[in-house]
């Protein structure tokens, strides 16, 4: 049955230019990663696509065809995928192939009003998709770029400043410059111990990506840690000031993603923990916005 099933010829999708240009590292699944040509809004998306008949045979097929299509899938709605763009060409009529025959498409200036994105409960992917129709079976082969969105930096730039609190027995101030960055920004602020009778162990800055797919009744929130920074070890005094700088580049992170074709938003926090000697933990979040810049 295996051997009924085989595909009856291979499919090649090269893009131009595909050595020279920068790829991104997508993540597969937890142990893997996958290497994707990446592509900007506006630009022309163009190649060739070689079909090739197994063992030499003659092969009969309905037409062949290529599209470029984005997409948004719902991991927790399995089976349906949401096409925000479609494009086509017809590259052969119905006919036979009796040798591999090579094939040019070319998408100019396509719009690409979104970033691609892959997270716990949602995927925004674009792809080439390749098909040979066949009265039995169509043969299909799809192969994913990634694309990158960028955004015109805020004109207003405004500050963070918050108070943590627990009465008569902690007091802290924290300050960061501003509530917008970019995705190689830095982020510089500060902690200000006004009132400490807390036996605090130590105190961390987290970044969070709080994921939001769906609409109610049927809405999923995950919350995912990107970053995870020690700002303090050992037990602070009143009067006390401890400096943030956090380098963003360094990490793994995506821009802020705002109702995206109605069906996914993604948010992002800055997180302070303190921990006490009895491994009580204290929080206060921040939402900032990160944008990605030319």
């Amino acid at each position: 049955m295996a051997l009924f099933f085989k595909s009856p010829l291979d499919i090649e999708i090269r893009l131009d230019g595909e050595d020279q240009r920068k790829h991104v590292d997508v993540r597969i699944d937890k142990r893997r990663k996958e290497k994707v040509p990446l592509f900007v809004d506006g630009e022309t998306v163009k190649g060739s696509i070689v079909v090739r008949p197994k063992d030499g045979r003659r092969l009969e097929h309905i037409g062949i065809k290529v599209q470029f299509i984005g997409t948004i899938e719902m991991f927790a709605d399995k089976g349906n995928t949401y096409d925000f763009l479609t494009l086509g060409q017809e590259l052969a009529a119905p006919g036979e192939l009796q040798r591999p025959e090579t094939y040019q498409f070319e998408f100019r200036n396509v719009e690409k009003q979104f970033e691609s994105y892959n997270g716990v409960n949602v995927r925004l992917r674009y792809f080439i998709r390749v098909t040979v129709g066949r009265r039995m079976a169509d043969v299909i082969r799809e192969k994913d770029l990634w694309v990158y969105s960028f955004n015109i930096p805020p004109d207003t730039v405004s500050s963070i400043k918050m108070d943590v609190g627990i009465e008569d027995c902690l007091h802290i101030e924290f300050e960061y410059s501003k509530s917008r960055y970019h995705l190689k920004d830095v982020i510089v602020g500060r902690i200000y111990f006004l009132l400490v009778r807390l036996k605090i162990k130590h105190m961390e800055l987290s970044i969070v990506r709080r994921e939001t797919t769906g609409t109610p009744p049927n809405q999923y929130n995950e919350s995912e840690t990107l970053v995870r920074f020690e700002i303090m070890d050992g037990a602070p005094v009143r009067g006390e000031t401890i400096p943030i700088r956090l380098f963003l580049g360094g990490f793994d992170l995506t821009p802020t993603y705002r109702d995206i074709n109605k069906k996914f938003s993604t948010r992002t926090f800055l997180s302070l923990v303190l921990i006490d000697e009895d491994s009580r933990r204290y929080f206060k979040q921040s939402e900032i916005v990160l944008y990605r810049q030319p």
